[in-house]
């Protein structure tokens, strides 16, 4: 019998993120501080509508794209926090996540050997849909001394002749890094220069601390370059709605919707009509979590140094990546002990890349309840085994 599997396919790695988590589940008394989803309620506003359209029996097909009330005001979104302009009826997908736009925008995009750059620690699903779509991943290595921020020189650096497309995940899953106007005014250049695509991950637009989210789109002729991703699972609690989107140029949004007709044909249609009261009257829910979380931020940024484990400051998302080097254990070994021994999970840094080594990923996204007990918790590991070395 000839071999069911595609190699490719078997060669992937299953995420890391996910390896300690099957434990946690089975061991009592155990915290989990490793998964990136909003520990708060979809806003009760939103889930009324949800259920409202259910009530008027709006279980259809949507079109392939999206409601159009959707997509219009997905576009006004974008051009009143962003000053990004769509047109809503060209230039607009709505997607299973903003992980199927991802998928969607590499295989519209990837011709076979096509270069992919994916600046690194980075979300697990770059390289492999990368990889499915037939191009080749080409890892930049961001530095804690740069911030984890993409430098103009590390990208000339990476960039050849069979470079195509730059993966951009600002604010960033998993170090929290944020790449403000004067951070992005160094690279656009390069990127316009070397003719370069840019995928744009900005689903964590709205979690910014400080400063307000700046997209690469909105750069003097970037827009015609750039696919913009975001979605509604982190700024409005909404992970279980399954609902993204994809903004760009016309010819690729077009391709990405072919795709996403065959494999997908539409959205939830119950996500899509919450998703349009949410754009319309959310605006004060995300402010309420944002403010939640920026104090979970400094609390935890606080604690990690306390403990005297270096801890890089987010100014976006809600992840906080600490250094654990001088305990003299890689990231893996330092997570597994600490489920083992205190029941805390969390994520190696490797989990993002190799370049993670050395580093944790810890979600805020929890109760201050919750990551006050797991920080006692912590403390207590790090003090144990920093007092052995």
């Amino acid at each position: 019998m000839r071999n069911p599997l595609s190699q490719k396919v078997v060669d992937i790695q299953p995420s890391g993120i996910r390896k300690f988590f099957d434990i946690v589940t089975e061991m009592k008394d155990a915290i989990s501080l490793g998964v990136g989803e909003p520990d708060f309620d979809t806003p009760w506003h939103i889930r009324e509508e949800g259920i409202y359209s259910l009530e008027k029996g709006r279980t259809f097909y949507t079109s392939n794209s999206g409601l159009k009330e959707l997509k219009i005001e997905i576009s006004n979104y974008l051009h009143r926090r962003f000053d990004l302009q769509y047109d809503y009826s060209r230039e607009v997908l709505v997607t299973v996540g903003g992980s199927e736009a991802i998928d969607l925008a590499l295989r519209a995009m990837v011709e076979d050997g096509d270069e992919v750059l994916i600046p690194k620690p980075c979300y697990v699903s770059y390289e492999p849909c990368a990889i499915l779509a037939g191009g080749h991943p080409v890892s930049i290595d961001l530095k804690e001394e740069n911030e984890f921020k993409l430098t103009r020189d590390e990208l000339l650096s990476a960039i050849t002749d069979k470079t195509k497309i730059l993966i951009l995940a600002f604010p960033n899953n998993p170090t929290g890094a944020i790449m403000d106007y004067d951070d992005l005014k160094d690279i656009v250049d390069v990127i316009k220069d070397k003719d370069l695509y840019v995928i744009s991950d900005e689903i964590y637009a709205e979690l910014t601390y400080g400063k307000n989210h700046v997209s690469i789109a909105s750069f003097p002729g970037m827009r015609e370059r750039t696919i913009v991703i975001n979605g509604f699972s982190k700024a409005y609690a909404m992970t279980g709605w399954r609902l993204g989107f994809a903004t760009g140029p016309e010819n690729i949004i077009y391709q990405m919707t072919k795709i996403h007709q065959f494999a997908i044909m539409c959205a939830p249609t119950t996500s899509q009509y919450a998703a349009i009261e949410a754009l319309k009257n959310g605006d004060s829910d995300v402010e309420m979590m944002r403010d939640a979380y920026d104090k979970r931020r400094k609390y935890l940024v606080h604690a990690f140094r306390k403990m005297g484990l270096p801890c890089f400051e987010p100014y976006g998302a809600f992840y906080v990546f600490p250094s654990i080097k001088k305990l003299n254990m890689t990231s893996d070994e330092f997570a597994t002990k600490l489920l083992m021994e205190e029941k805390v999970a969390v994520v190696p840094g490797t989990a993002f890349g190799e370049c993670g080594e050395g580093f944790l990923r810890i979600s805020y996204a929890y109760s201050i309840e919750n990551l006050k007990d797991a920080l006692e918790r912590i403390d207590k590991f790090v003090g144990r085994h920093l007092g052995g070395n």
